[in-house]
């Protein structure tokens, strides 16, 4: 039982953390928003702490997802995410949130037909 509750926290905090990424926002300043420390924050999203339900649910609400999305993709004791995984979602996070800073809608429209083409390549 101790090694599943390990686990299902160690889910919850990379369900934390991704969302956090999604969202664009720090340790520090989610920490802010939930009232705790960016210290804190960082134990729960590596699974170190277990997190209160109060917790969970301003998590939720600052994050804009119910509650039951950090629970998401847990089953059977064990997080159904593939290994490597959240790298690859990171990436595509970092690559989205730059993608949107562009200026230049022909460098825009240039870079997304370079990475359909290389996809395509790859397939």
């Amino acid at each position: 039982m101790q090694r599943d509750q390990h686990t299902l926290e160690r889910h919850i905090g990379e369900r934390i953390r991704r969302r956090r990424a999604e969202c664009g926002l720090t340790q520090q300043q989610l920490a802010q928003a939930i009232e705790t420390s960016y210290q804190q924050l960082q134990k729960y999203e590596n699974g170190s702490n277990r997190i209160s339900a109060e917790k969970l649910y301003r998590l939720g609400r600052r994050l804009g997802v119910p509650t039951n999305y950090f629970l998401d993709g847990f089953e059977d004791g064990e997080a159904a995410a593939e290994p490597g995984h959240t790298a690859r979602e990171r990436a595509m996070i970092e690559l989205v949130r730059s993608f949107g800073d562009l200026k230049a809608p022909r460098v825009r429209v240039a870079l997304a037909a370079l990475v359909k083409a290389v996809a395509e390549r790859q397939a």
